[in-house]
């Protein structure tokens, strides 16, 4: 996935929405996943009083923003998330680094990974060494 300094912002509901499709995503697998404005807005029924025009608002500028994508089933929209969570979040951060403007990116690095916990560093260290495997691997003839 090439990098993108251009990875919107979400907002609170825009977020839950999100979730909500990532969700059904995960729950369909390889099937046809997404959810339609309904769907969506029937599953904050007994959580938050939202109007129906309010999540069909969020769906259509989480597709102004490319975040979802859309088809058509039937009469009605459904709503697919666009990429993952995992790449939504590594997007945002590197739009954070380079928003920043900082000068020592190793000095922000650094002071970032202080408050990790030995999990996290785990988890770095991990996909530190993927990162070198994979580029180890398409060095390879």
């Amino acid at each position: 996935m090439p990098h993108s300094t251009s990875a919107p912002r979400l907002g609170d509901l825009e977020r839950v929405v999100m979730e909500h499709l990532w969700e059904a995503a995960t729950a369909a697998g390889a099937g046809f996943g997404g959810a339609t404005v309904r769907e969506v807005h029937d599953r904050f029924s007994g959580e938050r009083e939202i109007a129906y025009t309010t999540i069909m608002t969020v769906l259509d500028r989480l597709a102004k923003k490319d975040l979802v994508t859309r088809e058509r089933d039937g009469r009605a929209w459904r709503y697919f998330p666009a990429d993952t969570r995992e790449a939504l979040t590594a997007q945002t951060m590197r739009r954070t680094l380079d928003d920043m403007e900082v000068t020592d990116r190793r000095a922000a690095l650094l002071h970032f990974l202080d408050g990790a916990t030995s999990d996290e560093l785990d988890d770095l260290k991990a996909a530190l060494a993927e990162i070198e495997s994979r580029a180890g691997s398409r060095r390879r003839p």
